[in-house]
């Protein structure tokens, strides 16, 4: 089945809506909350935060959690985080 996905170019695509929907599970249900329409785009996380002072405390941190939701799906998907 791997190498049908892979072969079929859905490997990518399909670790991407992976990782978008270990948000909440790696960052937290209650941060979570703040966050919307998370996408990817030439591996960069793009997140839109409801909160200004909460963003700016993300983009502090936003190398943790590169690394955790990289790890979340075993695989180099992301190499930034952008919180809009």
């Amino acid at each position: 089945m791997q190498q049908y996905i892979r072969e079929q170019g859905l490997e990518t695509p399909l670790l991407q809506k992976r990782l978008v929907d270990s948000i909440p599970t790696v960052m937290g249900e209650t941060l979570a909350a703040y966050l919307e329409n998370p996408y990817i785009k030439n591996q960069v996380l793009f997140v839109h935060v409801k909160n200004p002072a909460l963003r700016a405390d993300l983009t502090m941190s936003r190398s943790k959690y590169v690394a955790l939701l990289n790890a979340a799906v075993n695989s180099n998907i992301i190499v930034d985080i952008r919180f809009v």
